[in-house]
């Protein structure tokens, strides 16, 4: 299989854990104690994720993120 590169958005939540999500991927986010546990539970969903798309491949490209301040 061919590596492939994805973006995790990280949030702290009120409780004080980090959480991620990978825009590029429907319903694909995670949590940990620190970023280190989240990324390593992030990887795992991130692989569970491409299971299901094997059959479609409806990834989508991740462009950026944008800051703004109302």
């Amino acid at each position: 299989m061919i590596p492939k590169e994805f973006y995790v958005v990280i949030e702290r939540d009120e409780d004080g854990l980090y959480v991620g999500e990978v825009p590029q991927l429907k319903a694909c986010y995670s949590q940990g104690e620190t970023i280190d546990e989240l990324m390593i539970n992030i990887r795992e969903v991130i692989e569970m994720c491409l299971e299901e798309l094997e059959e479609v491949e409806t990834t989508t490209e991740f462009v950026g993120v944008q800051r703004l301040i109302v």
